[in-house]
């Protein structure tokens, strides 16, 4: 959720301040790194399809970050605070147990 509240901050003060945009771009960029490099591990205990799928979000967040750095615009930034929350909530949430 840090990451994505980092991000929408820059977003939202994008007209009047968006100098932290690279320091919350490389943030999230590091996150991400840090989450497919544990899930993909050959000792993750993660099924094969949870580990692929992990790491086609990741290329979508480092492609995304890319463009970012490159060619700045806010509404670029709404799919990287989507995937964060997404992802944060479905981390933080119980899990289910069978019946």
């Amino acid at each position: 959720m840090k990451a994505a509240s980092r991000l929408k901050n820059v977003q939202d003060n994008w007209e009047t301040d968006s100098s932290d945009l690279d320091a919350a771009v490389v943030y999230n960029r590091k996150l991400w790194t840090i989450l497919a490099t544990s899930a993909t591990e050959t000792d993750s205990p993660l099924p094969d399809d949870l580990k692929r799928n992990i790491t086609i979000i990741a290329v979508f967040i480092f492609n995304r970050s890319l463009d970012l750095i490159v060619d700045p615009k806010p509404s670029d930034l709404d799919a990287l605070i989507e995937i964060n929350r997404n992802v944060a909530l479905g981390l933080s949430a119980e899990p289910k147990v069978a019946a």
